[in-house]
């Protein structure tokens, strides 16, 4: 396609935003005319699913729900006076609690105010706050915040280690919807006696963020925590930022979350609109669809051109993947759907993987990020005319053109800067891309039963290890594995080795012996037994 013919397309399916700024360029998707057309009808079921989502349709038939994260920045749109009631009572507990704390009317018994935020969270309850504070905190924050989101030992003790000197003035929170999820619990117990160890109460510095009545919840009235905020049952997890979950660490950070959800309600109000050249959502939907056949033929490759946005990516990882990532779809048929997303940040791509991008596997479509005001402060010219910001603009369009000669799609959204609102905004406008996409191709966006799978899979092998432990220590002498497994009553032996062998690298109790290179020849033995 020729510059000029380029240029009528550019302009053709550009969409802009007035109010927010924000353009979507599409035009480097090579869709035509056929293919719109031929959606036609998908896209109306698609606007009238989603309208019937925003009034309170049963969303996720797996655990019997609604789910309502539209009316979050706009609880005039809850379907029911207590929904309404929930999302502003629950906002206006955050600005009181933020304001007592930043003032030190909450504070902590060793120390004047609360300096420091630790967050205690995994997936959905980690991955956005730790987004938004990538990408809207300031360089001298009201409250530093540091995070706990895997059950890595070291990993929590490194960060613990950070915080040592700092722990008297450390606001704790712990996010889990239910209260009963392993890392998340695991993770408050790992802090809890580190608080101990250092002669700190835990109960003094803790926040729980989790559903009213659940195990979290009365854990937190029985130790006498000093606040609980309400999730809400309507709102999933990798839909959650702009709850409680992410609102929270947000507005102590000092970040204008009443900005966020104004910024996300503008663009609900543009995603709405039930005509695919007008609605963003609905022309990132079309060009998913495009480019993986509509059966996730391609991966998602989302380049920010601002470091402050490089974990958008990993936010997007889970609110595109858990999303889209089934087996079935609605009639029940094998599908296997799903868009894999990963990302990092231009210019780092330009000497990462940029060549694989344009002379590669042809298995993808980039979303460029442009945010177009470079800095806060005067432009430095590194030569004549040109500063550093000319440099990165100069890359991602060199860039996006390399990609295009060479038959790769791409997707540009432009910003005028990273805001609290604009970052509102982009959450709003990829949840709703989501959702129409995933109706597209009918399936449920908002259920995640290979999720619990895997829960429900590692609870099993945690019982296994303890009827394993519970035999070597009851017996005599050294077991090999297959009759180890026998007495923990188990067939899988290779679980069964598995198992010994990190409980080996972690417990001077356990041992070994035998030819590390023929597991079937080892024997097991408890040296307490020895």
């Amino acid at each position: 396609m020729d510059k000029k013919t380029l240029w009528q397309r550019y302009q053709n399916w550009l969409y802009y935003h007035q109010d927010l700024g924000l353009y979507l360029d599409v035009s480097r998707m090579r869709f035509d005319q056929d293919l719109v057309e031929s959606l036609e009808a998908k896209f109306k079921n698609a606007f009238t699913a989603m309208e019937a989502l925003e009034k309170g349709a049963l969303a996720n038939p797996d655990e019997q729900r609604c789910v309502g994260h539209y009316w979050l920045r706009d609880p005039e749109l809850a379907p029911t006076p207590e929904f309404k009631e929930q999302i502003i009572s629950v906002l206006e507990k955050i600005d009181t609690f933020t304001k007592q704390v930043q003032t030190g009317k909450i504070k902590p018994p060793l120390a004047p105010k609360f300096t420091n935020i630790l967050s205690i969270g995994i997936g959905g309850s980690a991955l956005g706050p730790q987004f938004v504070a990538e990408a809207l905190g300031t360089d001298f924050p009201l409250m530093s915040i540091h995070f706990i989101d895997n059950l890595d030992p070291l990993g929590i003790d490194k960060i613990l280690t950070k915080l040592r000197a700092s722990l008297t003035s450390t606001l704790v929170l712990v996010i889990s919807k239910s209260g009963g999820t392993p890392e998340t619990r695991n993770g408050m117990l790992e802090v809890k006696r580190f608080y101990e160890k250092q002669g700190l109460n835990l109960a003094n510095y803790a926040v729980a963020i989790t559903m009213p009545g659940s195990l979290l919840d009365e854990y937190a009235k029985k130790e006498g925590w000093l606040a609980s905020f309400a999730m809400l049952d309507w709102v999933g997890g990798r839909t959650s930022e702009l709850s409680a979950v992410g609102l929270l660490p947000a507005a102590l950070q000092g970040i204008d979350i009443h900005q966020m959800l104004a910024g996300a309600k503008e663009m609900d109000i543009a995603t709405r609109i039930p005509n695919l050249r007008q609605n963003p959502a609905a022309l990132l939907a079309l060009s998913w669809y495009f480019a993986t056949e509509g059966k996730g033929k391609k991966d998602m490759v989302i380049l920010p051109y601002k470091d402050s946005l490089l974990l958008f990516s990993r936010y997007l990882q889970q609110l595109v993947m858990e999303s889209l990532g089934k087996e079935r779809d609605n009639d029940g048929n094998l599908v296997y759907q799903g868009i894999a997303v990963y990302g990092n940040k231009g210019s780092t791509d330009q000497h990462a993987y940029v060549q694989q991008l344009r002379e590669g596997v042809p298995n993808f479509f980039v979303t460029f990020i442009e945010v177009l005001k470079d800095r806060l402060g005067e432009p430095f010219e590194l030569e004549d005319g040109i500063t550093s910001g000319d440099y990165l603009s100069g890359f991602l369009q060199g860039t996006r053109s390399a990609l295009y000669e060479k038959q790769r799609d791409s997707i540009t959204i432009t910003i005028p800067e990273v805001n609290p609102r604009l970052v509102g905004a982009l959450i709003a406008l990829y949840e709703r891309a989501v959702g129409l996409y995933a109706t597209l191709v009918n399936i449920n966006a908002y259920h995640q039963p290979g999720v619990e799978a895997g829960k429900k899979a590692a609870a099993t092998i945690l019982e296994l290890q303890k009827r394993v432990l519970a035999v070597l220590k009851s017996s005599s002498e050294p077991l090999d594995l297959a009759t180890l497994a026998q007495k923990a009553k188990s067939e899988d032996v290779e679980t069964v080795y598995l198992i010994v062998r990190h409980l080996e690298a972690n417990r001077p109790s356990v041992k070994l012996m035998g030819d590390r290179s023929l597991p079937a020849s080892l024997r097991v033995s408890h040296l307490s037994q020895d």
